[in-house]
Formats: C-alpha cells, structure tokens, sequence
C-alpha cells in the first residue's frame, strides 16, 4: 500500500523509486517551487527523457527517467543553489527581457535551471541581489509578514536634518500608505548632498527612492548593501558567489 506521495509509510527510500509528479520533482530537486515548477512545464521548457511535457499531471520515475530543464539535467541530488550578486545599474532584474536590454542572467554562470532573483532591484540601482532556485525560501523572504530587512547606502541631494531622519524612523506618508518604521543616520556629507544608510523592512515599489523624496532629499544613487542576514561585501558591480551554509541557515532562520 502506498501513502499520498506514492510511497509507503515512513519510507523516502522508497518513495523515491515509484513515479511522482512532475512539478513535485523538479520542486524537489530544487529547480523551483511547485507552482514555479508548473509554470516552467506550461512554458514547455522541461523535458522527459528529451520530450517535453507540459501537462501537469505527467509522473516520472527519478531513477529511470532523465528529467531536463532549458536543456540542463535536474536530479533530486541537485538541491536547490543560493547565490549573491553585485547587481550592476543597468541591468534587468529578470532572467530575459522582450526588449533585449540586459538581464541578470547573463550574469549568473550556467547550469542552473529554474534559477531567479529574490525580489528586484529598479534598473538604476546596484547592489545585492539574492538568487536561488529555492522557491519556498524566496516566497518567505518576500512576504510582508516576515519583515526581513533590507539595508541601502543612499545619496542624496541635499543633507538631510535630524527632523529628516526622525520622520524616515517614525515611517512617511506615501501615495500608498504610511511606511513602516525605519533605521536611518546620516553617514557623510558630500558637495551639496549627503549619503545616508536606510534599513526598510517592506517591499514596496521604488520605496527608498520615494521615502527619499518625502522628506525632500531626492536619491542620486542608491546601492542595497544587506539583505537579511546576507552583505554585499567586497562584491564588485557584476560580481557573483555562492551563499555560505550558515547564510542560508540565517535566511531561513529569519523567514
């Protein structure tokens, strides 16, 4: 008798050997979530043993079947992968683009099916990007209940007053609502403007540029320095590494 997911009680070893969903095994091999895993077979980019499959019902036997994704084959030894890069200004926050302007994909080495970023950073920002093929992972990161903060070297125009400051911390009024709480200091100034440090702990639209903006200090460039528990360091623009394990235990402790 076998249990819900195709094998028998309390037995992975042999839950692995019978067939499972398609997007079950691609989720489980950490090409992405389960809807992200349907949504690459809807797109027809997964393939079974050199066909592809799109209906969502389709099974596969891990031991038997070759299962590939844009041409790269995914097993459930893979796991999912966790990257950090030095997003440069410039560059799409996607991994293709209609228009044909660059994407961070060209960024990213090769061999990592399903990989995308965590979140977004607007076209004229630099700075931390998280990517992964940890569906699950991406989604807590992301949502609103979990509050992950987010830390951003900002240049202004002008130099912001302590009054600036105190009303960036007690959260600013927005066409869309009030901003949460946030950390902000000034850091230096420089000519006729200033660079600030800004920690957010939301993910709304363009939101440390419109912040900026309320308290009349306009953003002239803006770099995203941490991400969570997770820095930028000494990545340079376009740069790219491998999250450590305990990054990744940090994240997950965090979400």
């Amino acid at each position: 008798m076998t249990d819900d997911r195709g094998g028998t009680p309390g037995s992975q070893a042999q839950e692995r050997i019978v067939p499972m969903r398609l997007q079950k095994f691609l989720a489980r091999a950490g090409v992405a979530s389960r809807r992200g895993s349907e949504d690459l077979m809807t797109a027809g980019r997964v393939t079974v043993n050199g066909e592809v499959v799109t209906e969502l019902g389709a099974k596969v036997d891990p031991l038997v079947d070759v299962v590939a994704v844009d041409g790269a084959t995914v097993s459930l030894a893979s796991g999912p992968v966790y990257f950090a890069l030095n997003k440069p200004t410039g560059v799409m926050t996607t991994m293709s683009d209609p228009q044909g302007r660059p994407t961070v994909a060209s960024l990213m080495p090769p061999g990592y099916p399903g990989l995308f970023p965590v979140g977004r950073l607007d076209f004229d920002t630099e700075g931390l990007l998280l990517l992964t093929t940890d569906g699950d992972l991406a989604q807590k990161l992301l949502h609103p209940r979990h509050h992950v903060p987010k830390t951003y070297y900002v240049e202004v125009d002008g130099v912001p007053t302590e009054e600036d400051l105190s009303r960036l911390r007690e959260g600013v009024e927005l066409d869309d609502g009030k901003t949460a709480p946030a950390e902000a200091r000034l850091l230096k100034r420089q000519g006729r403007g200033a660079a600030i440090e800004l920690t957010i702990r939301e993910g709304r639209k363009r939101q440390v540029k419109r912040m900026a903006s309320a308290v009349r200090h306009p953003v002239m460039f803006l770099r995203r320095t941490k991400f969570g528990n997770v820095e930028l360091g000494d990545l340079r623009p376009g740069e790219v590494r491998e999250l450590t394990s305990e990054e990744v235990e940090g994240l997950r402790a965090g979400a």
